[in-house]
């Protein structure tokens, strides 16, 4: 995705092109969007997210039965600690703080899978926008369309500086 700073630049750049004269400034044309929104909203996105939902949920289940053994037997410990010799409560205590280890790791694991399951599932959303994006800017005639949070998602290739910037730093690091 596209960083602040670039949507800052971004801006500057729209600045400073409606700045440089009228003639142009009337004929640009900036879009704004919300990314996010437009993901949540769409249908391909709302499928997406009712499986990752469902994995989620089924995630949790499984580690219902562990959190539970979990809590039964801190209660265990708190409950008969008094009356075990120091070898068994600190056995105890070993056990417990292990099983909760492997449950933080479980948790961790299960964390990771759902972000690679989720960010597969954006993938062709993501895509696809990208296109449709791209497609509505030149035949609306768009100069820039930019997300809301996250920067420039298509520009008109005319206002492209890229080169005359390269360029001039190119002249600016040759005596350093």
């Amino acid at each position: 995705m596209i960083c602040k700073k670039s949507l800052t630049l971004v801006l500057v750049l729209a600045g400073c092109l409606l700045a440089a004269g009228t003639t142009f400034a009337a004929d640009t044309k900036i879009g704004i969007m919300n990314v996010q929104k437009i993901i949540v909203t769409c249908a391909a996105g709302k499928a997406a997210k009712e499986r990752v939902d469902s994995k989620m949920t089924e995630i949790k289940a499984t580690f219902k039965e562990e959190e539970d053994a979990l809590k039964a037997l801190q209660d265990e410990i708190k409950k008969k600690s008094t009356a075990w010799s120091e070898e068994k409560k600190a056995e105890k205590v070993r056990e417990y703080q292990k099983s909760g280890r492997e449950l933080q790791a479980k948790t961790e694991d299960a964390r990771f899978e759902l972000k690679q399951m989720q960010d597969k599932e954006l993938e062709p959303i993501l895509k696809s926008l990208e296109k449709v994006v791209e497609k509505f800017g030149k035949d609306k005639g768009y100069t820039m369309i930019l997300d809301a949070k996250n920067g420039v998602l298509y520009f008109d290739s005319a206002v492209d500086i890229t080169d005359e910037v390269t360029k001039k730093l190119d002249e600016a690091m040759a005596g350093k």
